[in-house]
């Protein structure tokens, strides 16, 4: 077997090993130090580098197979309640992605439309998306892996929690994982939303066993990527503490959250109506913080039937008003590593996305992206 990588077309390391078993494992190095200023090139949302892969086998001179692929350099970790990219803070500006069309519903019409959303969010002045309760077309992810867009990799919910579920899910998840690890565009992986599928996990010790054990199986296939157990709300064991909050009012937001980051983990009620951080039994660690669903706002004219959450905005200028308080709080959060906001496009009855059923804008993508991408003044927050 003979290895070659090269980047835009330039040899960077080859390697040949012996093949004596069905797996089989070879090493090489991409230090190149007269290539670039590191000795090696990274993938970032900002510069999207990735490396070209050609493997052959070989029996004597005659090729018997070959395959092509690509790859990228990056690392995700948590240190002192940061997310750090490539030893970077990272600040996460995620947008709640459900994968959805008007007439193909969670089939993506073609590679152009997968292409389109891309781009969209991008001019949106979002650096990443959570793929929400779906496993996407992997030329999505593909796509993501070419522009520079983070993604967390999300399972859909069982529909109860059961023995078969259980066995269910865990073969599935796992087979999500191994299919898709080596996206470098993926950066979180997320397996449970809301309690769906684990609804008593705040009190019953089985169904916060069943978290756990799916935390554990991922880190044993994949031990490079954070993993949140119950995005939102009673989080078991998690590597983020994610937490969904539909507020309104920028002040209020600020207000729920500015003075109270110890007293989330104690199980007293700040977000989510009444739902808690965590589940009992378990106590915030230290991770990092991302409000990982807010916003939601109904923007569509009044239609009968229509939903978001919250009072539905009349116009444009209301909506940005909106969207501008309730982001540019949790921006002034020193604590918060980033947010998500709900949501990429309408869905049937729901209106609150910044682009229509049919995935066009709503309101120019420019006025979405200045608020995203400010640059904002961090309030001090009380540690006494």
């Amino acid at each position: 077997m003979r290895g070659v990588v090269e980047y835009e077309g330039t040899r960077i390391a080859a390697s040949s090993t012996a093949v004596s078993r069905s797996l089989v494992k070879d090493t090489v190095s991409l230090y190149l130090p007269e290539e670039m200023p590191w000795g090696i090139h990274t993938w970032t949302p900002e510069q999207p580098e990735l490396y070209d892969l050609l493997i052959r086998i070989r029996k004597g001179a005659e090729v018997l197979d070959e395959v092509r692929s690509y790859f990228g350099m990056r690392e995700i970790r948590i240190e002192e309640g940061n997310i750090l990219l490539n030893g970077t803070p990272l600040y996460e500006r995620l947008i709640l992605d459900q994968g959805y069309w008007k007439d193909s519903h969670l089939t993506p019409p073609d590679e152009q439309a997968l292409i389109d959303d891309i781009d969209k969010i991008h001019a949106l002045g979002f650096n990443g998306l959570r793929k929400h309760m779906k496993v996407e077309d992997e030329r999505f992810l593909y796509w993501c892996d070419v522009k520079g867009m983070l993604v967390w990799s999300e399972m859909a919910a069982a529909y109860e929690y059961s023995d078969d579920a259980v066995e269910e899910f865990t073969r599935e998840w796992l087979e999500v994982v191994r299919q898709n690890l080596n996206h470098p565009c993926i950066i979180t992986w997320t397996p449970f939303n809301e309690s769906w599928g684990v609804p008593k996990i705040k009190t019953d010790p089985k169904q916060q066993e069943f978290t756990e054990a799916i935390y554990y199986l991922t880190r044993s296939i994949d031990d490079s990527r954070p993993v949140i157990t119950n995005d939102g709300w009673e989080h078991t064991i998690s590597d983020i503490l994610t937490l969904h909050d539909y507020e309104e009012s920028g002040d209020v937001f600020y207000d729920r959250y500015a003075d109270h980051l110890e007293e989330i983990g104690t199980g007293e009620i700040y977000h989510c109506r009444d739902r808690s951080a965590m589940a009992e039994g378990y106590e915030y660690a230290g991770q990092p913080v991302i409000i990982s669903e807010y916003g939601g706002i109904a923007f569509s004219g009044g239609k009968e039937g229509d939903w978001g959450y919250g009072n539905t905005v009349k116009d444009e200028a209301e909506f940005l008003e909106r969207f501008d308080r309730i982001t540019t709080a949790i921006k002034q959060l020193p604590y918060v590593s980033g947010y998500c906001y709900t949501q990429v496009s309408d869905v049937q009855q729901e209106i609150n996305g910044l682009l229509d059923e049919n995935h066009e804008f709503k309101i120019a993508p420019e006025k979405i992206r200045e608020i995203n991408c400010r640059e904002v003044g961090m309030r001090r927050i009380s540690r006494e």
